[in-house]
């Protein structure tokens, strides 16, 4: 057994339960507008209020873990986040309920991240990629699982218990951190940027909510445009702040690193696409096909075994065909699955639909470990934290613009055609849109040197052999 699996386990509990909690509440929420007398409409707040959350404190977790310890930050940000899930789960307004999910999102800007920093800084570098894959699977799982879980516990029990089932993990993720993890801490822990941190909050929360709001009829289409005008005003505004800190919140210097630029920029395109992906694909099979949310759930829950079967394949892989190589024909190949759900119909039999999201599922898996592994190919240890503050931005940015994208192709297709509802065909044009945009990753893919990432999986399988 790796040495790393226990720390391995522990993050990636915690990660499951931020994952998992964040897609149940989309089942949910109409009974939670009737419980609340709500419109249904207005609960999407609820959704928004946790993404504004983590945009704006994300970028500071890093400077929290070394400056006070990554077990005390981590440990903290699960007691926040149940603290956060006991108040949703008590909440009798929408506000209440408002007001609980944004605490919720503060303690999992600090968990998810400051996660990660800690499996990094407890493994050796020939680990990174093994111990990535195992926290790689609640990210997939939690997206996929959601929706049957929450169908199930809001049919069958209340939908307060939604978060209530918190209580129980977080309290046992606090005793494991006390008892497991060591409080490693950043050498020279670097002064806050308070300026930075405003700037790059208040910006990207401005960008997500914008396109959070975007095409739901939640407000005029001139609040969306002045909230994206904002959001970009202020990003550009630390853009410039950023060029002249010594210790910017957000280190857009470790962008002139290759790796790191690559995973950042192509990661985040080929994320757009698979971020789409837990939005439209339940969408088109209840909406488009008939099936009922259990049925659904049952349908797109098959991609995470394909997930689960890529962790014991991961690390050869990666070892015998290179980095480079993976990423750039592994973006492809998912991004071909991703496009083939473009093609289901409601007369597709569900096997086949089962069989190509299980094989996507393994794919867009393997994707995503490589890019989070080649992240910190070439981070020094004083740069880790803020690397990996800056790649959990990106990705909560990434994931955020591909339900917008996957919306908007939707939207558009549903207006070519001058309708006034959507149909099957506006799904299948969402999908290409949402393919094309992760398989444009492969031109930052294409960049990598040949050996990028080469001592992140070990020795190459023809070297080791050639010892024997």
């Amino acid at each position: 057994m790796p040495r790393y699996l226990l720390t391995a386990l522990i993050v990636a509990c915690a990660i499951f339960m931020e994952t998992l909690d964040g897609t149940v509440i989309a089942t949910s929420l109409p009974a939670i507008a009737a419980d609340l007398h709500e419109d249904p409409i207005a609960l999407k707040l609820a959704l928004t209020s946790y993404l504004l959350s983590l945009a704006i404190f994300i970028p500071a977790s890093g400077w929290a873990a070394d400056k006070f310890g990554a077990r005390t930050i981590f440990r903290s940000a699960i007691l926040v986040f149940t603290f956060g899930s006991i108040l949703c789960g008590f909440s009798s307004t929408l506000w209440e309920f408002v007001a609980a999910r944004m605490i919720q999102g503060f303690g999992g800007a600090m968990m998810v991240p400051v996660g990660r920093l800690v499996l990094l800084r407890s493994v050796a570098r020939s680990e990174v990629v093994g111990a990535l894959s195992y926290i790689m699977i609640p990210a997939l799982l939690g997206p996929l699982c959601g929706p049957i879980i929450g169908g199930f516990i809001t049919t069958y029990f209340h939908w307060r218990w939604i978060f209530f089932v918190n209580v129980p993990i977080g309290a046992a993720g606090i005793v494991l951190v006390s008892l497991f993890i060591k409080n490693i801490r950043g050498e020279e822990p670097w002064p806050l940027d308070v300026k930075g941190f405003i700037l790059s909050g208040a910006g990207l929360a401005s960008l997500i909510f914008g396109l959070t709001i975007a095409g739901r009829g939640l407000f005029g289409k001139w609040v969306v445009i002045a909230l994206l005008a904002l959001g970009g005003i202020l990003l550009i505004s630390y853009w410039l702040h950023a060029r002249r800190t010594k210790f910017p919140i957000l280190d857009l210097r470790l962008l002139a690193i290759p790796t790191f630029r690559a995973s950042i920029v192509g990661g985040s395109l080929f994320r757009i696409g698979i971020g789409a992906l837990p939005f439209l694909l339940p969408l088109m099979l209840q909406v488009g096909f008939g099936m009922n949310p259990f049925q659904s759930g049952s349908v797109t829950f098959v991609a995470a075994v394909g997930a689960m079967l890529m962790k014991v394949t991961a690390v050869p892989t990666l070892r015998w065909f290179g980095f480079r190589n993976v990423l750039i024909f592994d973006a492809l190949l998912s991004c071909a699955f991703l496009a083939s759900y473009g093609l289901f119909t409601a007369s597709t039999p569900t096997v086949v639909m089962m069989s190509l999201l299980l094989l996507g599922g393994f794919f867009r898996s393997l994707e995503f470990t490589a890019i989070n592994a080649i992240t910190y190919a070439d981070i020094d240890s004083a740069a880790m934290s803020r690397a990996t503050s800056f790649a959990a931005v990106a990705q909560q940015l990434s994931l955020s613009v591909g339900i917008a994208v996957g919306a908007f192709g939707i939207q558009l297709s549903e207006a070519l055609r001058g309708a006034t509802h959507l149909a099957v065909v506006d799904f299948h044009r969402g999908f290409f849109l949402v393919a094309i945009f992760s398989a444009s990753s492969v031109l930052l893919f294409r960049n990598l040197p040949k050996d990028a990432g080469t001592d992140l999986a070990g020795p190459p399988r023809r070297k080791a052999e050639a010892k024997l």
